[in-house]
């Protein structure tokens, strides 16, 4: 079972573009979107989901992929727990919103980083959370969570989908799920695009209580990182223990402006488990 370990450094506001989504996307977010600091407390007190699809998460399956967050049983989970407290403190310091979770090198375990993460984030009172998949080159959220996915972010990109068709909602009070189904061509192209640009705007501004948490690939295998860095406030690097190299983290943290740079965490370290009492 993997472990964390966490060092938190600084960061950034982020740019965002302007309109690029179509008119009856942009319709459906004018009418969503209006929202006042005073609501942020009634938002999360009336949380439902009647346009988002529920799918009930398998037990077995997320144990299989290491996805502990959402069972407080479990004592691996505390480490998310703790980790999203220190994200959280400096998210809320900088007027943060937006998280990027990116790794030096594959098989880092940013993606499973990155479930828990969101599902201990939305098991705070006063938050809730989006995950979203933005590895379009080799996207895996939807089978580590083991949805079903009919419309992913593909068809919402494609222009075949509306956003409340593509998001999934998996059981879990104030989470909420954009998957992408299959690999995208161009990836880094369409993450610098105006489009994914106000997506991520739409889906930071429709709760003032939300944090989007975004999985993204390597950072040393393409440009894709460093195409999302302008739209996203702050960047958390996944290092796995024994597999990512000195150089490798010195090369990653080097792309990542200082500003934008949340911290490190480090996983997949051998240490035993502590069981914890009062």
């Amino acid at each position: 079972m993997e472990r964390i370990k966490q060092a938190l450094d600084k960061g950034k506001k982020p740019s965002t573009g302007s309109n690029g989504l179509s008119a009856q996307q942009h319709k459906y977010i004018l009418s969503n979107f209006a929202h006042t600091e005073n609501d942020t407390q009634h938002e999360l007190e009336n949380v439902s989901y009647t346009q988002t699809r529920i799918v009930k998460l398998q037990t077995e399956h997320l144990e299989k992929n290491r996805i502990v967050a959402c069972n407080k049983n479990d004592v691996m989970s505390m480490n998310f727990d703790l980790l999203r407290t220190l994200v959280l403190q400096k998210m809320e310091e900088k007027n943060w919103r937006t998280l990027a979770i990116t790794s030096p090198t594959a098989e880092a375990g940013k993606t499973v980083v990155a479930i828990n993460l969101a599902m201990s984030i939305a098991q705070q009172s006063d938050r809730s959370a989006i995950l979203v998949d933005f590895d379009l080159r080799r996207p895996k959220l939807g089978s580590y969570l083991g949805i079903p996915m009919e419309k992913s972010l593909n068809n919402l990109l494609d222009g075949t989908a509306l956003l409340p068709d593509v998001l999934i909602n998996p059981d879990i009070p104030r989470l909420v799920v954009l998957a992408t189904k299959t690999p995208m061509k161009k990836s880094s192209e369409t993450l610098s695009s105006r489009k994914i640009s106000d997506l991520i705007k739409d889906l930071r501004e429709r709760y003032k209580s939300r944090i989007v948490i975004i999985d993204l690939p390597p950072i040393l295998v393409a440009d894709d990182v460093i195409a999302l860095l302008p739209h996203i406030d702050c960047v958390l690097l996944v290092v796995a223990d024994g597999l990512s190299t000195k150089q490798e983290i010195e090369d990653s943290v080097r792309l990542i402006p200082a500003e934008q740079f949340m911290g490190t965490v480090l996983n997949k370290a051998e240490v035993e488990p502590m069981d914890y009492y009062y």
